[in-house]
């Protein structure tokens, strides 16, 4: 009988060590998962985009090339697990060759 009542409080226990991380340390891991992903890609990984979370809500910022490029920053943001929404605040500057 004392085995199930052990094993049911250590359930609740650990149940509760979850809600016991602060909201913003979940933004701040969820930040940093956005930031590697676009590290590494490809495209857009040699760019400085930056990102930031609150509530899910991530918020790029920084320069890029094209809207293609800040097209995809976005796109990529949207498909890290746990972000809910993305807000653009990158600046587009497209780089003239010189003549």
């Amino acid at each position: 009988m004392r085995g199930p009542a052990v094993a049911l409080a250590i359930a609740l226990m650990l149940a509760g060590c979850g809600r016991a991380i602060p909201a913003h340390a979940d933004d701040q891991t969820l930040a940093t998962h956005v930031k590697i992903e676009l590290l590494n890609d490809r495209e857009i990984g040699s760019l400085r985009i930056q990102a930031t979370a609150e509530a899910g809500v991530v918020t790029l910022s920084g320069e890029v090339g094209s809207a293609a490029q800040a097209a995809r920053a976005v796109d990529i943001a949207r498909h890290v697990q746990g972000v809910r929404e993305v807000k653009s605040r990158i600046v587009v500057r497209p780089t003239t060759s010189p003549s």
